[in-house]
């Protein structure tokens, strides 16, 4: 692939705004990428690297196959693919995209003044290029809308995800897969996809929506709408990041399925981990729940239905250490009583990470309302506590967090803003 896009023609090329900050990082700057050829993250970084080798001269990539390369692998002391080094100093671990690796290596090596770029107006700005975003991009679209989704990548938190197999009338796909269905189904319409962008500002002056990226880039529009969706809350433990996919999971709608008859562990004591649980005893040998306080704070008929299942354990006060595997997949995880500081391995298949939701609402909260949670309050079609400002998705107060949800929010918030555009509510 590296090859075949040295042309600079390849289909994996980015926009004109992306290529210009790469040719302006500042070299020369050496990577080195471990890899795995087993590895499914590992091709995404190193073709990355290899696309900002053909466009800067300065660079410099050399990818290494961990398996044949052991010795070296042992001296750098590398223990997950992939992982970059730069110039001797490793500067990223794991899953990431051209955005991600631009920004890193604009930290550290500097880049050249940027040029200035005039502000580009639209009718409708989309921040986030998940399921809600995409459906809200492209309901507008249709209305003959000049449209622009800003994103750091299409498909938002789907990409995280293995398998998808409750989107109706799809039996089964991947997250990838669907991501890139969702950018195919932006192409089709004169929609700007503006990818690989980090919002760094979203303000209103006068009557516009202004979104400011980094690298220099502006946006303004008399509608936005924010879908830029939330994270899981993560336990940020050794091991976590690493099996994400490959047994840590975090939706048990979504990953249940592929834990039949096997043992798995529900960290949370929450409404959300103990419904896991009680969804996971259905499919799953042997589900235990480890909660941090001395107690579930599930609700009484919750935990009175979990603690019903025979193939349910629950142990409260309990501290999760860290997360073992053996190179491809989990295998247990180290567990300790908080009441005795012991630690002890407990052997399983998966862990299902349910300590929360945490909404990507940070660049808007000094924008429109939000609740103590950070999620975005909107009305029942999508609007927010201010006029042309709109919200769909799992960055708001929604009661589930589903991918045909979103995608259902996203179609009726773009239908109420266009409503409101066509009563002179909004320009």
């Amino acid at each position: 692939m590296a090859i075949l896009n040295a042309d600079g023609k390849g289909k994996n090329f980015p926009d004109e705004f992306i290529t210009r900050r790469i040719r302006a990082l500042r070299g020369p700057i050496n990577l080195t990428t471990y890899l795995s050829l087993g590895c499914t993250n590992c091709p995404d970084v190193v073709q990355a690297l290899n696309l900002m080798v053909v466009l800067n001269p300065q660079i410099r990539h050399e990818a290494v196959d961990g398996a044949v390369n052991e010795e070296e692998v042992n001296r750098m002391k590398v223990q997950a693919v992939p992982t970059v080094f730069a110039d001797g100093e490793q500067i990223h671990v794991g899953r990431g995209n051209i955005g991600d690796l631009l920004e890193k290596l604009e930290v550290r090596y500097g880049a050249s003044v940027s040029e200035s770029f005039e502000t580009k107006e639209y009718d409708v700005l989309v921040a986030g290029g998940g399921p809600a975003g995409a459906a809200a991009a492209i309901y507008s679209a249709r209305k003959g809308l000049r449209v622009a989704v800003v994103a750091e990548r299409i498909g938002g938190q789907v990409n995280e995800t293995m398998g998808i197999e409750n989107l109706i009338s799809v039996p089964r796909t991947t997250g990838k897969e669907l991501a890139q269905d969702l950018k195919s189904h932006l192409a089709a319409y004169h929609i700007d996809i503006l990818e690989n962008r980090r919002i760094e500002k979203a303000e209103v002056v006068g009557e516009m929506k202004v979104l400011s990226v980094k690298g220099g880039e502006s946006y303004k529009a008399p509608v936005l709408i924010i879908a830029t969706g939330a994270n899981w809350r993560k336990l940020n433990v050794p091991g976590e990041e690493k099996y994400i996919g490959h047994g840590v999971a975090f939706c048990p709608h979504c990953d249940g399925p592929f834990y039949k008859g096997k043992e798995v562990a529900v960290i949370g004591g929450g409404n959300s981990g103990v419904e896991a649980a009680i969804d996971l005893a259905g499919i799953c040998s042997k589900v235990t729940v480890f909660e941090f306080m001395e107690t579930l704070k599930a609700d009484t008929v919750l935990q009175e239905k979990v603690r019903s299942l025979p193939n349910v354990d629950i142990f409260t006060h309990t501290q999760t250490v860290e997360v073992l595997g053996d190179g491809d997949k989990v295998v247990g995880m180290i567990k300790k009583d908080r009441s005795s500081d012991k630690e002890e391995i407990f052997a399983l298949d998966g862990i299902f990470v349910q300590i929360g939701l945490t909404a990507n609402s940070a660049l808007f909260k000094d924008l429109v309302e939000t609740n103590r949670m950070g999620e975005i309050l909107t009305d029942k079609n999508g609007r927010t506590s201010v006029k042309g400002i709109y919200a769909a998705g799992d960055v708001t107060d929604i009661s589930y967090k589903q991918v045909i949800i979103a995608m259902g929010e996203g179609a009726k918030t773009a239908l109420a803003a266009f409503e409101d555009r066509m009563r002179g509510e909004v320009g």
